[in-house]
């Protein structure tokens, strides 16, 4: 079997496509579900569909659109079965990554010295995020830009959703965020996928295996390489239907998505979008070619399969897998330093998210005409920095954040309610771009930290080794012939 981009399409062009095709399908849908359309077309009995889009089942509809809704049912059924497949793989592959990884290392100061750059870089990319992020905001004022009225609308159709997230925020504690990475159950853990905890149980083993004696340790080891290189297999099998599992995923949001929300909150989102990309495309290479010697292109090639699952997904998590495999094997960067800043990464270093919470906070206070100073938007750049540690990398969880940035700002509750309400509706099409983003900065942290451990492979090295892996294929001891 062979590997996904071997003897044609380079995987990430085939998960391009795939988004492409999602992306015209999810917009066809979300044309023809309207109801003028559906009016003109003559389907069913148009005062039940008026009445409710979500009854439709109890309209006799014809076999057309039984056959749509079984379609979309299964567009459904296969996003939700890869997302469900990589949370699969997710955790054993941090695990015996990083066991292995850190019982290599031999060397307790240079765990501690990868572990202090890696936390250093992604503390510091994220307060450079948001302040981009309200650059751009008072920059561009777009709360100014969205009339009384619009505001209102929005605000009542999207208020029961605020008020859930509302009740869901809670103000972060410094001190229970750091003492919570030490497990009680290090496989409570395991089962309920906490990461960082994960991590710390990995690194604890990983580094009293050093201690142990040599015969007794090399068994773990040697076991804990034998099931990394086993999970990484399975990650290259998942990874032959991503093209398709994008195609469903993108296709449903977009299907779902309000266009005339899209239309009035137009401007916003193309400040978040702007701030997002400038991090993409100018932070981060700017930062990859004055510390490394990793280059524009070799670094957006190597990871473009897992950005573009990132923003297929809004799973920061759930990518992770595919984000260790790019890394590793399409990057050059060392398994001892890919397995402990990825993880990390992905708990901890939502560089996208504390910028759409910087815009978004901006935005709403600009919606309701109050004025935030210099030392209230430094607060932000604070909280927004202290709420992504130990945030979990899974869609939706931006809008709880923002209720804490909110309210360390002394926003009015009437005021946040209505804010949430009317961002709502665009906040999945702003988490995949975010979640695009924390990815691409998880991996230029990783490629630093790699480079200046002599960690990296140069881009010959990789090449080599990607050409001999495509000429090997998935299985790596294929029967003999005859």
């Amino acid at each position: 079997m062979a590997r996904p981009d071997k003897g044609g399409i380079a995987l990430h062009w085939q998960i391009m496509i795939g988004l492409g095709a999602g992306l015209m399908a999810g917009v066809l849908v979300n044309w023809l579900w309207t109801d003028a359309t559906w009016l003109r077309l003559g389907v069913g009995d148009p005062d039940a569909w008026m009445a409710s889009k979500e009854s439709a089942d109890n309209v006799s509809a014809g076999f057309g659109a039984q056959a749509a809704r079984f379609v979309a049912n299964l567009n459904e059924f296969v996003g939700a079965l890869f997302i469900r497949s990589l949370r699969f793989i997710a955790v054993p592959i941090v695990l015996f990554s990083l066991i292995e990884g850190a019982s290599s290392l031999n060397d307790l100061k240079k765990l501690s010295r990868i572990g202090g750059k890696t936390m250093g870089i992604y503390i510091g990319t994220t307060a450079v995020s948001i302040s981009v992020g309200l650059f751009f905001a008072n920059l561009v004022r777009p709360g100014t830009m969205v009339s009384t009225d619009v505001r209102d609308r929005l605000a009542g159709q999207g208020a029961e959703a605020a008020g859930e997230k509302i009740a869901a925020a809670q103000a972060p504690d410094v001190w229970s965020t750091f003492l919570n990475i030490v497990p009680t159950n290090p496989f409570g853990a395991l089962a309920e996928g906490n990461m960082l905890q994960v991590v710390f149980f990995a690194l604890a083993v990983g580094i009293s295996l050093t201690l142990v004696a040599e015969e007794k340790a090399n068994v773990v080891i040697h076991a804990a390489s034998a099931m990394t290189d086993v999970i990484i297999k399975l990650v290259h099998v998942i990874m032959l239907v991503a093209p398709y599992a994008v195609f469903a995923l993108i296709a449903k949001v977009i299907a779902q998505l309000g266009a005339d929300v899209l239309l009035a909150l137009a401007a916003y989102a193309a400040v978040v979008v702007a701030g997002l990309a400038t991090m993409v495309f100018v932070v981060y290479p700017t930062a990859l070619r004055v510390l490394t010697p990793v280059r524009y292109r070799r670094f957006f090639r190597a990871i473009a399969p897992a950005q573009l699952l990132a923003f297929s997904s809004s799973s920061s998590s759930a990518t992770l897998p595919v984000t260790m495999e790019c890394a590793e094997e399409r990057l050059g960067i060392s398994e001892e330093v890919a397995a402990f800043a990825l993880p990390l990464g992905a708990t901890i270093n939502m560089d996208g998210t504390a910028l759409y919470q910087g815009v978004a906070a901006l935005f709403i206070a600009q919606l309701y005409g109050i004025d935030l100073d210099v030392g209230q938007q430094l607060t932000i750049v604070l909280t927004a920095t202290l709420a992504s540690i130990g945030t979990a990398g899974v869609p939706g969880v931006g809008l709880i954040m923002l209720v804490i940035v909110l309210q360390s700002v002394g926003m009015p509750q009437e005021v946040m309610a209505g804010g949430i309400a009317i961002i709502f509706g665009v906040d999945r099409i702003l988490d995949m771009c975010r979640t695009a983003c924390n990815v691409t900065g998880d991996c230029m942290v990783a490629s630093y930290v790699a480079a200046s451990e002599d960690a990296l492979l140069s881009e010959e090295d990789v090449e080599a080794r990607l050409q001999q892996m495509a000429q090997t294929g998935l299985d790596e001891h294929p029967l003999e012939e005859g």
